[in-house]
């Protein structure tokens, strides 16, 4: 299980990294190299989530939805400086005990 929880989180931050430095290259002017290496960084997300442990596609990425979202909350707290409210910190929550419910180990 350790080995899944290190690559959702790999893969998350691939995600929201490259997402972000082509947010900060298209929506606030920032260098184009910046976009390009958020492209890079994303595709490499693609393939780091394919090192995940489990054997069906759709079941890691739906996990893995659950994952993005409490990961993208706290990069808007600690890079974005946006502190979640009690909304965000009940639908992560909820999120992660979806993951939890979709990944459990079936008799």
């Amino acid at each position: 299980m350790l080995k899944a929880v290190l690559v959702f989180l790999l893969a998350g931050l691939a995600e929201i990294g490259g997402g972000y430095l082509i947010w900060q290259w298209l929506r606030e002017g920032r260098t184009w190299y910046l976009g390009l290496a958020g492209g890079i960084i994303l595709a490499l997300y693609g393939i780091i989530a394919t090192f995940q442990v489990f054997s069906s596609f759709g079941r890691v990425y739906a996990a893995y939805g659950g994952v993005f979202i409490v990961l993208s909350i706290g990069w808007a707290w600690l890079v974005d400086k946006k502190l979640p409210d009690a909304y965000d910190i009940w639908g992560a929550v909820l999120c992660v005990a979806g993951v939890a419910v979709m990944l459990l180990p079936r008799t």
